[in-house]
């Protein structure tokens, strides 16, 4: 049996000898083609991926309680999944769902099952993230949440103050999804997000804005995002005070909260708690079965390419190489997996 981690795709391509190349070169050198690369890596975010127990009480939490809609369902298995997510011996079954313009990807490892997310996980944890539903009224949107018996992270919806200038008139409410997944609803006033999000409407659940992350160092999660990914900052704020701490659930919380956008799909939003700094670091031994995993799944023009500069950037793969997707299904050509600086796992495919 061959080793899951052997690198046999990118072994048998012209790929392999470029990167050789490139890695030999002095680190200096390799630093400077980077920043010379004008050309984005990745064009924006696709879909936010999430690992579940149970696929269908996650669709119908989804579906019934949030109205997304399914898209595809299918099951998988085989070495071509094995080398991508970095689990031996997997077959997964994938939900795919759209509110709005949107997606989200539901997985359940039907072997093999991993961990659930620790009980006692809090907003400041860095394997913290979520999914941001914008809502058109958020009384209306609390209430069924409510009739829908939902969780709750946070102690109800807060208003952000009018003292803060980037973030004021913001509403927000965090709560669970079945497998303690966070999830936040979201509404903006007149003078603030996409103009979509204020289009007349009768719908309540409108699509999803953003998906944060809990990081340790702002500027390295920039630094990553940006400079080596090609995406681009959209806002910044640094958010503090009772109606803060009471919709992360953190005693304290004061957080540089940093906007990132590619040119289509939802933002990614870093979030570096200033205070409280006792949030617990990615697991090490995190695997993609395990339920506490999302991936942020981002498209690129080419995959080759991307992995190779990746690779100059010192990233940490989790997956063996670049993907072929032999067997079709999943609506990609190549992909692969790979951590940013706080162990997020984003995914770069290749449509």
């Amino acid at each position: 049996m061959k080793p899951l981690f052997r690198l046999p795709y990118l072994r048998e391509s012209a790929l392999t000898i470029c990167l050789s190349l490139v890695l030999s070169l002095p680190h200096p050198f390799t630093q400077r083609a980077l920043a010379q690369q004008h050309v984005a890596l990745v064009e924006g975010v696709d879909s936010i991926g999430i690992t579940v127990s149970d696929m269908d009480r996650a669709v119908a939490f989804y579906s019934k309680v949030l109205t997304f809609e399914k898209v595809s369902d299918t099951e998988v298995a085989g070495e071509d999944y094995e080398h991508l997510e970095g689990v031996f011996g997997l077959r997964m079954r994938v939900v795919r769902m759209r509110l709005g313009s949107e997606f989200i990807e539901l997985t359940e490892y039907l072997a093999p099952k991993g961990r659930p997310i620790p009980v006692d996980s809090r907003s400041n944890d860095r394997w913290f993230q979520h999914v941001a539903v914008i809502v058109s009224d958020m009384d209306k949107a609390y209430a069924w949440l409510r009739q829908n018996h939902v969780e709750h992270a946070s102690s109800g919806p807060q208003r952000l103050p009018d003292w803060n200038r980037n973030a004021a008139g913001i509403s927000a409410f965090y709560f669970k999804d079945p497998d303690g997944h966070p999830v936040e609803i979201l509404q903006f006033p007149p003078d603030k997000g996409q103009e979509k999000w204020h289009r007349p409407t009768d719908k309540l659940f409108l699509g999803i804005d953003h998906t944060a992350i809990v990081v340790w160092d702002t500027d390295a999660s920039i630094q990553f995002y940006r400079d080596l990914l090609g995406m681009h900052l959209a806002g910044e704020s640094e958010n503090y005070g009772t109606e803060q701490e009471h919709l992360n659930n953190v005693f304290g919380a004061r957080l540089r909260i940093t906007a990132i956008r590619g040119e289509s799909g939802p933002g990614i939003e870093l979030l570096e708690y200033l205070a409280p700094r006792d949030g617990r670091p990615f697991p090490p031994d995190e695997r993609a079965s395990d339920v506490v995993h999302r991936q942020t799944v981002l498209l690129t023009q080419g995959a080759e390419s991307a992995a190779l500069q990746l690779h100059a950037g010192r990233a940490n793969f989790v997956s063996s190489g670049v993907v072929a997707n032999h067997t079709g299904q999943l609506g990609f050509s190549k992909a692969f997996l790979v951590r940013d600086p706080d162990g997020h796992v984003v995914e770069v495919e290749e449509k």
